[in-house]
């Protein structure tokens, strides 16, 4: 077996990083030589190959699915946005800069040149390369410029299969108008259909398959149940999922993450979720985390727009430390980091004026800025 796939999908979060996986993992078992691909990914989630450069964390799972060693191509254009506008531009693995809105015009030929560049090296390594699309296809205003979805597809000649989301409701319509907002070069790429995340009793949803089939002439390749527990770390910050773990005899340590608007490598804290008797939620209300045991504030690529908005929803008194009437502002200790620098890391617990503890308890290790541990992701 030799040639490439592209997973695309109605919208984004439809599922085309789990489906991505699954391919990878099923075709490695059939001892397949396979390597996930994605042109581009717009992600504050990211991991470190072995050599130091800095990819996707979706694309590191994928690669691991696959049986292969995580590299660059995998991923050649991490974006990571710091405001609607701007984001830092991670080429290769390493950085290339920032870029406004405005900017992307001029630099996209080159993005698409290295991000081509890196699919023809995996494809002349590797039996199968399953790519992954970003969004829509059917973004019909980003078309000409486009090297991540059909663009790719069309000057590989990658067929294509189009994953939908059924939970959220919709999803016939969205295939359906996804295929017919394509020219026709583009619809002669797209080779059927997956239906994800379906719950109910199948024989209900058959007729509906059917309709789709036959007004878009492209088959339904399958469909994918519910399945509660699958746990990826996750490739942007849409929907962070919160995990409870397995409780065991015990009290449950409740822990709250603030879900900044620019939150970055926020799924560090899956590893608290992965203990038992650690619930982990997201919370964007003070009120959320007024009961928590542990409150982490998570890495940001806006610091400045991200402190703001703290302040603005009121997580400043949750947050800050030794004033606002704080009963017990804690010890607060210098740790150098990765740099020779040093920053500011609590050493115990601190307990605010809504009564929420923050940091770590007294005698346990210091609670560090996720960003801390990765030198070379900086």
């Amino acid at each position: 077996m030799r040639g490439a796939l592209l997973v695309a999908g109605t919208t984004s979060d439809a599922g085309k990083s789990v489906v991505t996986s699954g391919v990878c993992r099923w075709l490695c078992r059939q001892g397949i030589a396979v390597a996930p691909f994605k042109s581009q990914n717009m992600s504050n989630n990211s991991m470190v190959t072995a050599n130091g450069a800095e990819i996707g964390r979706a694309q590191w799972i994928q690669a691991l699915a696959a049986g292969a060693e995580p590299e660059p191509a995998m991923n050649p254009v991490l974006l990571k946005p710091g405001s609607d506008r701007r984001s830092h531009v991670v080429l290769n693995g390493t950085p290339y800069g920032t870029l406004d809105a405005a900017d992307f015009s001029v630099a996209r030929a080159d993005l698409a040149r290295a991000a081509y560049d890196a699919y023809d090296d995996l494809r002349s390594r590797y039996d199968v390369v399953v790519c992954e699309g970003a969004g829509s296809p059917a973004e019909v205003n980003l078309r000409p410029y486009d090297f991540i979805n059909m663009g790719l597809a069309r000057r590989g000649r990658i067929p294509t299969v189009v994953v939908g989301d059924i939970d959220r409701g919709g999803v016939f319509a969205a295939m359906f108008g996804t295929v017919a907002l394509l020219d026709p070069e583009d619809q002669a790429l797209v080779a059927g259909f997956v239906v994800n995340r379906f719950r109910g009793d199948a024989a209900v949803l058959r007729p509906g398959l059917r309709a789709l089939e036959s007004v878009t002439g492209r088959p339904v390749l399958g469909t994918l149940p519910w399945i509660a527990d699958v746990w990826l770390d996750s490739e942007d910050a849409l929907d962070p999922p919160s995990r409870t773990a397995a409780a065991t005899s015990g009290p449950v340590l409740r822990v709250a993450v603030v879900r900044l608007p620019r939150i970055s490598n926020f799924t560090d804290v899956d590893a608290l979720a992965a203990e038992p008797n650690v619930d982990v939620r997201f919370v964007d209300r003070p009120a959320a985390a007024a009961d928590a045991d542990l409150v982490i504030v998570p890495g940001t690529r806006s610091t400045i727009d991200d402190l703001r908005w703290l302040r603005d929803r009121g997580f400043e008194p949750v947050c800050m430390t030794g004033h606002r009437g704080t009963a017990d502002p804690g010890r607060v200790r210098r740790v150098p980091d990765a740099r020779g620098d040093h920053r500011r890391h609590l050493g115990r617990v601190r307990r605010s004026a809504c009564g929420a503890r923050v940091g770590a308890a007294a005698g346990a290790h210091d609670v560090r800025h996720p960003e801390a541990a990765r030198p070379a992701a900086r």
